[in-house]
């Protein structure tokens, strides 16, 4: 056997992969890897990450192959890699693409090279629904409507499928981008890897029918300029779906400012405005109303309101089931899904890939922040024993009560004041998931808090506020999370969040991430954790996603904050 102690990576027989964190190459080899393995866990000295089928598929997708996985590991694992993961690798990455769907003439047919395969799925009882007649020895027919079904039970089957089959034009719209228009004053401009997002959702110039997937994007990264690109670029009428009202108006700002679109051009479909226009911005929660449990969903018919060309499902992660649903049923509209992150509290990774698309490009968190298009961001975590009087009430508790208490500690007011004050000339937020916690918190700094139960115009004001610099400190609950524009704060402390969540963490780094338009470039994120409780626990495992980006996690005692 060789091996080569200098080397970062120990490559074992089921998968997993172990890497050096204090390794010269760390950062590197960090990034490489995980752009075709899932981190699992990450001990301070030995990150744990796992080779998966379905991160393969998305590794084959966004264009990286067989060769260049292998490759890199033979070169960075300590001891020869394992056979049976080398020929894992290859199954697997090779089962995307094995499968395809394509147009011939006015049929659309299931078409592989390898006879074998298409003889061997048509054995399951799963998808044998689906399936029509067969032409030939490499195509079998398929009815349009079951597309998306077909797609994603063959996913759960281990045989993904490159989707090359065309999509309808749609309604024509001509969406001008302003950085096309002579006669505008200040013409904004794509960034490189904007662009690049949108060559690889369209695949200019392969000559392939592609229309469908998922770009990766840090928040603050201009997610929703990506998205107003590939609008221009399919010059069609787009249904855009988003996680709030909040975001509803943010996208129909950026779409104004950016484009020669009007404003009778761009509805909003919410709670309170229902229109439906060329362009129409939709609410996930709208989406999903019924008045009761067994009802019907309201408002699902928006997909078939207009001959929508392109559907974008901003924060793809956070797509609910009927929504799920709705997608099997239209394949033959392009769909762009855009996230900061591919993870998502319900395991259904594989219905996103299947449904919405696999992944076409990522961009590393880091790299970004090399290039300063993001701030440069510290993470800390800050370990609080628990008040004596929460301690009691703790050790008297069942699991999910300990939690919460845990979370809302009120030994934290403590270090919220000194991180206050060692933050005094900054914009900072505090968030956190308890609203009698945050309540506590404002009355105590005097600050004022935005929760659910605020009106959005209410929450305008203040998020202006914020952003003018008049209004220094801002207390937040989980509404604040996701997609909202907050480009000078700097610090983040987060007082309390949902278990585990990865996805959580993500949104909530991403508040500090846009680029500072005065001062240096950096920021801070702080997360109060109650030391030795279940909110310890699952820290740990919200940890993963800002390691997993590569970011250094600090872990410090109460004392050290002064």
């Amino acid at each position: 056997m060789n091996w080569d102690p200098a080397r970062p990576l120990i490559v074992q027989n089921d998968l997993s992969v172990l890497l050096e964190t204090h390794h010269s190459d760390f950062e590197y080899v960090r990034s490489t890897l995980s752009r075709f393995a899932d981190l699992i866990k990450t001990p301070e000295h030995l990150h744990t990450y796992r080779i998966t089928p379905l991160s393969l598929w998305n590794a084959a997708a966004a264009g990286m192959r067989v060769d260049e996985m292998t490759a890199f590991l033979q070169k960075y694992a300590k001891f020869d890699v394992p056979t049976g993961v080398m020929s894992s690798i290859r199954k697997y990455s090779m089962r995307y693409g094995l499968l395809r769907l394509e147009n011939v003439g006015k049929e659309l047919y299931l078409v592989s090279d390898d006879t074998v395969v298409l003889k061997e799925i048509c054995t399951y009882d799963s998808i044998n629904g689906y399936l029509q007649d067969a032409r030939g020895d490499r195509a079998i027919a398929i009815s349009p409507e079951y597309r998306g079904l077909l797609k994603q039970e063959l996913t759960k089957l281990g045989y993904p499928v490159e989707d090359m089959a065309a999509y309808r034009r749609g309604e024509f719209v001509r969406i001008p981008l302003l950085d096309n228009m002579e006669d505008v004053e200040v013409p904004f401009q794509l960034r490189d890897y904007q662009k690049h997002a949108v060559d690889a959702f369209q695949r200019i110039g392969d000559g392939r029918g592609i229309g469908s997937g998922v770009l990766v994007l840090p928040c603050g990264a201009g997610k929703t300029i990506v998205g107003i690109a590939a609008m221009a670029r399919c010059s069609c009428a787009t249904l855009i779906l988003t996680s709030n009202v909040t975001s509803v108006r943010q996208w129909k700002r950026e779409i104004l400012e950016k484009t020669g679109l009007t404003e009778e051009q761009v509805g909003e479909y919410n709670g309170t405005c229902k229109e439906v226009r060329p362009i129409t911005i939709a609410t996930y929660q709208i989406l999903t109303h019924r008045g009761k449990r067994d009802d019907e969903f309201s408002h699902l018919h928006l997909f078939s309101e207009r001959e929508w060309g392109l559907i974008i499902y901003d924060e793809v992660h956070l797509l609910p089931a009927p929504v799920f649903r709705a997608t099997a049923e239209i394949q033959a509209t392009r769909r762009l899904g855009l996230t900061a992150t591919l993870i998502r509290e319900d395991g259904r990774e594989k219905d996103v890939f299947s449904l919405v698309g696999p992944k076409r490009y990522e961009m590393a968190w880091k790299e970004l922040e090399s290039k300063g298009w993001i701030a440069t961001v510290t993470c800390k975590e800050i370990r609080v024993p628990l008040s004596s009087q929460d301690r009691d009430l703790y050790v008297a508790s069942g699991a999910r009560q300990q939690f919460r208490i845990a979370g809302e500690n009120t030994a934290k007011l403590e270090v919220i004041d000194d991180l206050l004050q060692l933050h005094a000339n900054e914009q900072t937020l505090i968030i956190g998931q308890y609203i009698n916690q945050l309540e506590q918190i404002a009355d105590h700094t005097g600050a004022p808090m935005i929760s659910g139960g605020m009106s959005h115009d209410d929450r305008e004001k203040l998020y202006q506020r914020f952003k003018e610099g008049s209004l220094p400190l801002l207390i937040v609950s989980k509404v604040a999370n996701f997609a909202v524009d907050l480009p000078d704060a700097a610090v983040a402390i987060q007082v309390s969040g949902s278990y585990g969540s990865r996805q959580e963490e993500a949104q909530r780094l991403g508040r500090i991430l846009r680029p500072k338009r005065k001062g240096a470039n950096e920021a801070v994120f702080y997360s109060l954790i109650s030391e030795d409780t279940k909110e310890q626990d699952f820290a740990i495992k919200r940890q993963l996603f800002l390691v997993e980006q590569g970011y250094r996690y600090s872990i410090s005692p109460r004392n050290t904050v002064r």
